[in-house]
């Protein structure tokens, strides 16, 4: 079968000026990054501004197989079906992280005729985005043990420093790590450790902030760590909030692409959902709904981390962004995983298996029921591959109908916008019959940070409770003492499963979450919670995907996927 990258290379590109002007973009909107991609200036909020916004639809997924089950391949596919049925559509997807390109997930730029090209720009250095989070992100680091080594005027106690340092790469040895040997003139030797970028809070303030001056105040809240007397150290307090908005300039700006079939498409931020929020930027959002009638969107893993942290953390942040509808995607492969079948060898997922489908539903239908607790209509997208058979696909729709949801097939993968065309035209339905979308919260941000914790804890991922260890109990009394307890959560667990647990697959029931950490994220406006054996910085599997890819004497890359 012909790669993604392939596909995506011998597509022709259309300069991105005919993006620009179905858009209604002129140059004085736009910073060009070459002839096929560039950002969309800030001040297009503004010209725009008297335009009612358009419609926004968010896809999310079922609990995944270690390769995905098709969210980006979804909203792609039905980005391109919107200009098919004669709709104005944009799609906003977040930003690869180069961690998964070299490890095990691949891209995110979609799949087979439904992607965002030039795939090899955007999976590779995107304009500098990922590389400025991880640069204004190790300035303030920089600059916390410089001012230490320097008289250390703020009394900085080196014992509680909260800022790490971060870098875009699967990197294991980084966890915990010792620096500041070999001398006075290396400065203070100390503990600390590093995050993926995906994973730092630069990344989500970058996706959470929509102007430059709220960057710049939420980069200046960050709390880097606390004083010998027990006081918070913040950024701003070391000056550094401003000279890190500065690296930030270039990045703050949503990039303009294309797909596959030369439909517009923003690409913007890459927060994890798995330890971060796991949404695209609210500023490509907003400029999205004032460019389209219909605007789709992702959010990362499953609708147990992303989807909640998408309607409970950016819609309490921005409620006019509450989605009119949502797309839950799901596939045979997963469904069969959730039932029992072992992932390798593969062959096992394709084959046919009644009983373990069967079974396997119950993780779509906890899904399908999850989402409704937030009020808005959902339509299951079955994500369809050649071998997927009428048996299994017929027990999808008799789920669905017995659940009162839509279901459609598509063939994304194979047939581009063509092959999204229904699930284009019942998405559409959905999303104008709920004319007043209305933010519905899971929990009341006055509860105790515990309750909201609990409220997650059991109402999505179906714990029977929530136990706290003793250090995170400890931090989070710290956290609600300095004034940040109304603060939504953020939960970093497993996306592998419902529960912490990754090898809980299904519904699993009978289990308490973890807590083991937590973090405090107060530029974003979140606090994190940290569950089960969740790493903010992954590794490498035993055979990274890196091993398969080259790039020959003419610059054409091979292996990207």
């Amino acid at each position: 079968m012909i790669s993604n990258i392939e596909i995506a290379q011998r597509t022709t590109l259309h300069p991105i000026r005919n993006i620009m002007d179905g858009l209604g973009l002129t140059d004085d909107d736009f910073e060009f990054y070459g002839k096929y991609n560039g950002k969309i200036r800030l001040e297009t909020l503004q010209k725009f501004g008297a335009r009612p916004n358009g419609k926004l639809i968010l896809v999310t997924a079922m609990t995944p197989t270690s390769h995905g089950e098709g969210k980006t391949l979804t909203t792609v596919g039905l980005g391109q079906a919107l200009a098919k049925i004669g709709k104005k559509g944009i799609v906003a997807v977040r930003e690869p992280s180069l961690g998964p390109v070299f490890g095990i997930k691949g891209g995110a730029t979609g799949g087979g005729y439904s992607q965002v090209i030039p795939m090899e720009d955007i999976n590779l250095h995107f304009n500098g985005d990922f590389h400025a989070v991880t640069s204004a992100h190790n300035l303030l680091a920089a600059m916390v043990d410089n001012h230490i080594l320097k008289g250390n005027d703020l009394h900085i106690d080196v014992t509680s420093i909260l800022w790490n340092r971060t870098l875009d790469m699967n990197d294991r040895a980084l966890r915990q790590i010792v620096i500041g040997l070999g001398g006075r003139i290396n400065g203070v030797p100390r503990e600390t450790g590093f995050v993926i970028t995906a994973a730092s809070e630069i990344m989500a303030i970058l996706a959470l902030a929509d102007s430059r001056s709220d960057l710049k105040k939420r980069l200046g809240e960050i709390v880097v760590g606390y004083t010998l007397e027990g006081k918070m150290v913040k950024a701003v307090d070391l000056l550094a909030n401003k000279a890190m908005a500065v690296i930030l300039n270039e990045a703050i700006m949503p990039n303009l692409v294309q797909t596959i079939e030369h439909t517009p498409a923003l690409i913007h931020a890459g927060p994890f959902a798995n330890i971060a929020h796991g949404t695209n930027s609210v500023l490509a959002d907003k400029i999205a709904l004032k460019l389209a009638d219909y605007v789709v969107t992702e959010c990362g893993f499953g609708a147990d981390l992303g989807a909640e942290k998408f309607f409970d953390i950016v819609c309490r942040q921005q409620p006019e962004l509450w989605p009119s509808a949502v797309v839950l995607v799901a596939t045979c492969r997963a469904i069969k995983l959730h039932g029992g079948v072992p992932e390798k060898p593969e062959t096992l997922l394709t084959a046919e298996n009644p009983e373990a489908f069967h079974k396997g539903l119950q993780n779509l239908a906890t899904h399908i029921k999850n989402l409704r607790k937030f009020g808005v209509p959902v339509i299951v997208a079955v994500n369809q591959f050649p071998y997927d058979t009428p048996a299994e696909i017929s027990m999808i729709y008799d789920l669905c109908q017995k659940l009162e949801v839509d279901c459609v097939t598509h063939e994304a993968f194979l047939k581009g916008g063509e092959g999204v065309k229904a699930l284009a035209e019942q998405t559409v339905r959905l999303a104008e019959g709920n004319r007043k979308p209305a933010p519905k919260y899971l929990y009341d941000s006055n509860l105790s940070v515990e309750m909201k914790v609990q409220k997650i804890a059991t109402e999505i991922y179906g714990a029977d409770g929530v136990y706290f260890e003793k250090r995170a109990q400890k931090k989070i009394e710290k956290f609600v003492e300095l004034g940040y307890g109304k603060l939504p959560i953020c939960i970093a667990k497993t996306q592998s499963s419902l529960s912490d647990n990754p090898r809980a697959l299904g519904v699993p029931k009978g289990w308490t979450l973890t807590v083991t950490d937590a973090q405090l994220s107060a530029g974003a406006g979140f606090l994190v919670i940290i569950s089960g054996d969740m790493m903010l910085m992954p590794g490498l599997p035993k055979v990274p995907a890196a091993v398969n890819m080259d790039v020959d004497e003419h610059g054409k890359i091979t292996g990207l996927f």
